[in-house]
Formats: structure tokens, sequence, C-alpha cells
């Protein structure tokens, strides 16, 4: 069996060998639990607030405003709904294209008596930051827009964004899993009042995540027990995979991020100039470093990626979180694709570990992929009258 060439990092990635070797003592010689006292429980305290001022240290935040979490899901979950029952009432403004977790977040809180705006995106998924301005009211209570999209890798301007909110003091908050040390994030520079972070995105472990609460932010916890994380998130932490998180942070650097800019562009470009009839869903530029985001005209995303599965080839249809549903992503529709357009969608994500000969393979394989997949689609009439 040839080797499998795993390209749907913005799912999940592997978790980098020093953070396997980072986390190992912590399931074992280095056990103990964070709020017991002996030297077992220190030692675990310990390994929290190293890896706590780590992480705040790399996006320009104080280790106090750093807590622990078990995801992104959760971190998200936690800044919209604890900011908006700190309030009790009052009016947020998201996206179209917002991860869903934070567009269910917002229906549910709907369903509780606040008020939700969800902005239109360009046919990049910008945002009019015109049209934010003026969707802000009095009863504004929290902006929330995500950062780098998990579907089309739109890298919306926050810093822009933040001046906003600051000029009509209003809470912001960003959805970071996706951009997180793959982009500029900078809480003072971009004035973010929370930021939701995840390890499995970077090759950390899955089930750990961290929320940025800017200090003085008044938000209600929703999980309550021993009072851990400030307070704010009750729960005995998960010491190996906070350990494992702090590695894979210091893993990133800006040489893993130009190759994979290297190979995002090289793989664009070659589906591009191979294959006909062919939409490259997101912005060439202010993207994500990994993402690439293909429709192809008259073939099933989901087709594709099959096909590409029996090459040992990984992709995705769009987000992981929904890629069961026969839906067609609301991400694409929201952009303007229509629903043949958004069903005929490949997502192909890469990691710092992909290289230049699994890009070579793809480009092998894909554009026959597509032609046998045009020949017996019942769109083949209408690919063929397509202008070439």
């Amino acid at each position: 069996m040839s080797k499998t060439i795993y390209l749907d990092n913005a799912a999940t990635t592997q978790v980098a060998d020093e953070v396997l070797k980072e986390m190992e003592p912590y399931f074992s010689q280095k056990f103990g639990n964070a709020s017991s006292v002996h030297f077992l429980g220190q030692e675990a305290r310990r390994a929290i607030e190293n890896a706590r001022a780590k992480i705040a240290k790399s996006i320009n935040a104080g280790k106090d405003e750093i807590i622990f979490t078990s995801g992104g899901t959760e971190s998200n979950n936690l800044a919209i709904k604890g900011i908006a029952f700190a309030r009790g009432k009052g009016h947020i403004i998201t996206t179209k294209i917002e991860h869903d977790c934070v567009l269910n977040t917002c229906k549910w809180l709907e369903k509780q008596g606040f008020e939700v705006t969800y902005l239109d995106v360009d046919s990049d998924g910008f945002i009019d930051l015109k049209k934010l301005e003026k969707a802000i009211r009095k009863d504004t209570i929290l902006v929330s827009i995500i950062h780098g999209n998990n579907e089309i890798g739109t890298i919306q301007n926050l810093e822009a964004i933040g001046e906003i909110c600051k000029k009509h003091n209003v809470l912001f908050h960003t959805d970071a899993c996706q951009s997180y040390t793959k982009t500029e994030l900078d809480v003072k520079k971009q004035n973010l009042s929370l930021v939701a972070l995840n390890a499995h995105k970077i090759h950390g472990p899955k089930g750990v995540g961290a929320l940025y609460i800017k200090q003085g932010t008044k938000i209600i916890p929703w999980q309550h027990g021993g009072g851990q994380e400030f307070n704010l998130r009750s729960g005995t932490e998960n010491i190996p995979g906070i350990v494992g998180f702090e590695r894979a942070v210091e893993l990133m650097n800006k040489k893993d991020v130009e190759k994979m800019i290297k190979l995002r562009d090289k793989l664009i470009e070659g589906v591009l100039s191979k294959i006909k009839n062919v939409k490259l869903n997101g912005p060439r530029e202010n993207r994500l470093c990994n993402n690439v985001n293909f429709s192809f005209e008259g073939v099933e995303g989901e087709a594709t990626g099959t096909y590409l599965d029996s090459y040992n080839i990984c992709s995705s249809t769009g987000s992981a979180c929904s890629s069961k549903s026969l839906e067609p992503s609301h991400v694409l529709k929201a952009i303007g694709l229509s629903d043949e357009e958004a069903h005929g969608s490949l997502r192909l994500s890469l990691s710092k570990y992909t290289t230049e000969e699994e890009i070579d393979k793809v480009l092998e394989v894909l554009p026959i992929i597509i032609n046998k997949l045009r020949k017996i689609s019942p769109f083949e009439k209408i690919v063929e009258m397509l202008p070439k």
C-alpha cells in the first residue's frame, strides 16, 4: 500500500513526536492533580502555569488572561454565552460564515431572548467594515467574527474590526482555532476581548484548548464545580493535554508557515492550470497558509474525496464538524455559490509535514479523477457545453 498523503489538516493534525514525548510523563510518573497540595500536585500545577504563561505570551496577553478548556467549541461557547449571561439581554453581531459552534450558540441565544445580526460576506468571504459599524447598536454587547475561516481560509482584518469595536465600546470575540500560530494574533494590537484557541490544529493533542479573556471582562461561567481556572471553568485540568498544547505552540514557526504558503500556492496554480471549469473558493491574498478549497463543475465533492481516498489521499468536502451533512456548506452558500457548486467542493489542507512530492502526486491524480467523474456524471453534457 502506498504512503498516506494527509491533506485534511483543517480537521485535525497528527500529534508531533516532540509533543507526544513531552506529554508521556504526565500520564504516568507526573500524574498528580493540580489542586492537590502534595509535591505531585504542585508539579502538575507548575506545568499548567508554565503552559499558561507560554500561550499567553504567544498572543501578547497576560498569563492570568488564559483559561484552559476542552477545545475550540467549549471556548467559543463559554465566550459568547458567558458574555450574554453576564449582560442578561442585548444584541450580538456575528457573520454567516462562522463555525457551527458559534452559529448554533447564537441561534440558541436567540431562543433565550437575545437579538443576533448575521453579517453577509463578499465572494471571497470578507465582511464589509462599513456594514459592521452600521450594525452596531446601543444595546450591542458583543461582536464575534472568525479570524481564519476553516473552510475557505479567509483571514479577516482583526485590527480594523477591533478599531471599530473599540470606538463603540463593544466587546470583540474571535474564533482563532484555525489561524493560531499561522498568522499574526496580538490581543492588544487587535483590540481583542476574547479569543478561542485549540491544540489539535497545530500538532497538539485533541481535547484541549484555551480561551483568552481580557482582564476586567465581566463573564459568567456555565460549568460549575471546584472553581478551577479562576472560577471560570471548573473541572480537573487535562495536564498531559495542556503540556502538549504548550509544546505544540513552541514548535510552530515562520519557516513552517512559509513552507505551507509555497506548497499551497503550488497546489492552487497546478489545479487551476491542469483542470478546466474549476473555481478556487476564497481569496488568493489574506488566506490561511494551509488552506485550499475548489469547486469542480459537474462532479460531486463526496465522489472526488472517495476516489482520492482510494489513492490514500485524505481530503474533505468541508468542515469536519458537519461533513456528514447532506446540506450544502453554509460558508460556500454565503459567498454566493449555487447548491451544485457547493456540493462540488473539495478542501485540501496542508501541514508543516506536507511535502512537495505529495503535492506533485495530488496534481498527478486529481485531474484523472475529475475527468473520470465527469465522463460518468449526469452533468457531463452541461460540462461539455461550458466555455473551454
